[in-house]
């Protein structure tokens, strides 16, 4: 009495190509994933992203409005351009805080290393008001002037 084949054994010839497609399918699903954290992670990291989130976060202004802890809220959205000591930056960040939510607009050009924001404010979405970070980091650069 001969042995049955095993389902591998009839069907090898349906199976290897299935598991090839598959594969690929994976491969390319993780692919696109490790792209798109990658992209994530080179934007998060960027100095302007870190210092406008740094400037939102610990604004007396904003922790006011918004609540404190003020932190950032999902995915932000726009890009970050850098060509050796040029560049530019325009985003938004979702901001959160126990009263309520904002969003962090980033405008941003890059010169000889140097980044030169040109919008950074806070949109309030309760209150419809606008915080500009930019105004008060100027401020308090001119009152330290002697």
């Amino acid at each position: 009495m001969e042995k049955e084949k095993s389902w591998f054994s009839r069907n090898w010839v349906w199976a290897v190509p299935g598991c090839g497609c598959v594969g690929v399918i994976l491969f390319v699903v993780f692919g696109l994933g490790a792209a798109f954290f990658g992209l994530k992670n080179f934007v998060t990291n960027s100095t302007p992203y870190e210092y406008a989130v740094e400037q939102a976060v610990n604004n007396p202004e904003v922790i006011q409005i918004l609540g404190d802890p003020v932190e950032t809220d999902g995915m932000m959205s726009g890009n970050v351009s850098i060509q050796n000591e040029s560049g530019n930056a325009n985003f938004t960040v979702p901001l959160k805080g126990a009263n309520g939510f904002g969003t962090l607009v980033v405008v941003a050009e890059r010169f000889d290393g140097k980044w030169v924001y040109e919008d950074l404010y806070v949109d309030v979405h309760e209150t419809l008001e606008r915080v500009d970070l930019l105004d008060q980091i100027i401020r308090k650069i001119d009152s330290l002037k002697p």
